[in-house]
């Protein structure tokens, strides 16, 4: 049996849906702390001490945002959703973050809550997150195109 590295990660723009889901998937293996608040500068404090953001396609992740996540020590950010509009990336790219999608087919919050807790995984035991993987950078596991 494969151990698998323990993160610390906050979940922002939870539904109550989602909780049961998180759990199951991360099956107590990552410190996730879920809150139903979205990331603003509010709630951002939350971030503090952690290893991996999570959030949804409800939270903006402009330019300002990144920086103060970077300045926080957030280097690892995983969306739950396809699309990465919500984020710039360029930014992103500038400040060498790692950024991850849900991108299967299958879009049910159950496939969602996998392949979030499987991009964690990945990430926590130093592997490449394949078409997750939204990193514009060389990293030491997978060169990038995109």
């Amino acid at each position: 049996m494969e151990v698998i590295a323990y993160m610390r990660v906050v979940a922002y723009n939870i539904e109550e849906f989602e909780k049961e889901l998180l759990a199951k998937a991360n099956a107590k293996v990552h410190d996730l702390t879920l809150i139903s608040n979205g990331l603003n500068f509010n709630t951002i404090h939350y971030t503090e001490g952690k290893d991996v953001i999570i959030i949804s396609g409800r939270d903006l992740l402009d330019k300002q945002m990144l920086e103060a996540l970077w300045e926080i020590g957030v280097k690892k950010i995983i969306t739950r959703s396809t699309s990465l509009e919500h984020i710039d990336m360029q930014y992103a790219s500038v400040l060498k973050m790692h950024v991850a999608n849900t991108p299967a087919a299958d879009q049910s919050p159950e496939s969602i809550a996998i392949q979030t807790i499987s991009n964690l995984n990945n990430w926590g035991n130093k592997r490449c997150l394949g078409e997750s993987c939204h990193c514009s950078f060389e990293c030491d596991k997978h060169t990038h195109t995109k």
